[in-house]
């Protein structure tokens, strides 16, 4: 189905955006919430979480290294209960891809193009992303190789100019109401730094598959290491009123002044915003046509590409209906959700896994004892 291969390092430059993308705008008002000036701790904690599912997701793969987890569900408890948790794992990438697109599209109007139709935002987005998916594995790993130094050099380039007006005295007093804030401020981007489970349909897809585990990890600690110096940019220049703000990379953008013609930068945070959503949708949305092609047992998965886009759109409508039901989806809803499909199910699948070989093992031992 999928004849292409990508590396270890094309894997992790898939992942990196596909995490950071969303997080480095909403993650410093919504840690801020919970953790106020202790809300750049946060995603240290919440990377805890990454971590796990990264691990979870390699040792699946390690028991079954050329399956997905659609696949080897079927193996481990059987094939209707298999073809049912495959439905769910499809059920909530396609809505979670819906909810992405949407999102996107809600930035790029509130802040740039406030008379365009959201519609047409979100299908420009969506087709753009067929179009990358239709060309295989290969073409995201390259795109994805290309664009994340894209992403990390206009961020780079903002914090720079935006250094004078830093007030490092906003980091005080560092735990000053105990660890519990920032614990509660991990929370929510614990649920995005669940998302390295769709690692479970790129590692069979490796061409240096020894080196999965530690791309894998590597990438959990640089997108950690971006959103703590995220949160603390932020912090340096909003200080307390950090939490007020809807976007507030976008306002510390505001204070970029240099010269008579660095002024007003937003426009690094829309480029740093549109090359990371492309990746991170069009990664999204291949995991998703993937799945959904190994469910149905087709030989190619192209077949489904467009059919699932215009699904995901309708989501993504469904499911959020505006920007403040967007808010309370990231806030309350997507942290349990994102923690029990993508964390909690799959441990439950690699315990019945590992239970099932030992058990086997034992048998074998016993005949041949016999």
């Amino acid at each position: 189905m999928e004849k292409g291969k990508i590396s270890s390092l094309q894997m992790a430059a898939m992942m990196y955006p596909t995490i950071v993308a969303t997080a480095i705008l909403g993650i410093p008002s919504v840690t801020a919430k919970f953790a106020t000036t202790d809300f750049w701790l946060s995603p240290i904690l919440a990377s805890l979480m990454g971590y796990v599912t990264v691990y979870i997701a390699y040792k699946l793969h390690k028991l079954y290294p050329e399956q997905t987890v659609i696949q080897f569900s079927e193996h481990i408890i059987g094939r209707l209960a298999g073809k049912i948790i495959g439905l769910i794992f499809l059920f909530f990438y396609i809505q979670i891809t819906g909810i992405i697109i949407k999102e996107y599209a809600e930035f790029v109007v509130d802040s740039f193009l406030i008379n365009t139709p959201i519609i047409v935002i979100m299908g420009t987005m969506t087709v753009l992303c067929a179009f990358i998916v239709q060309g295989g594995l290969e073409g995201i790993g390259r795109a994805a190789q290309l664009f994340v130094p894209l992403l990390i050099f206009p961020l780079l380039i903002a914090i720079i100019l935006v250094f004078p007006d830093f007030e490092f005295k906003n980091i005080f007093p560092i735990l000053g109401d105990g660890i519990m804030p920032p614990i509660k401020g991990s929370i929510v981007p614990g649920g995005w730094f669940t998302e390295f489970f769709l690692m479970t349909f790129l590692l069979p897809f490796l061409a240096d598959k020894k080196k999965g585990i530690k791309y894998g990890m590597l990438t959990v600690f640089v997108v950690m290491i971006t959103l703590v110096v995220v949160n603390l940019v932020v912090l340096f220049v909003l200080g307390t009123t950090t939490q007020t703000k809807v976007y507030p990379l976008m306002n510390v953008a505001r204070y970029i002044s240099f010269g008579e013609f660095f002024e007003h930068m937003e426009s690094i945070v829309m480029a740093i915003w549109v090359v990371g959503a492309f990746v991170k949708i069009s990664v999204f949305y291949y995991v998703t046509v993937l799945g959904t092609a190994q469910w149905l047992n087709l030989s190619d998965y192209r077949l489904v590409i467009w059919p699932l886009g215009i699904l995901m759109i309708v989501f993504g409508f469904w499911s959020i209906p505006n920007s403040m039901d967007l808010e309370r989806f990231n806030l309350e809803t997507f942290p349990i959700y994102a923690v029990l499909i993508q964390t909690i199910i799959p441990l439950s699948l690699l315990v019945i896994a590992v239970i099932r070989k030992r058990k086997s093992k034992r048998n074998s031992k016993g005949i041949n004892s016999g």
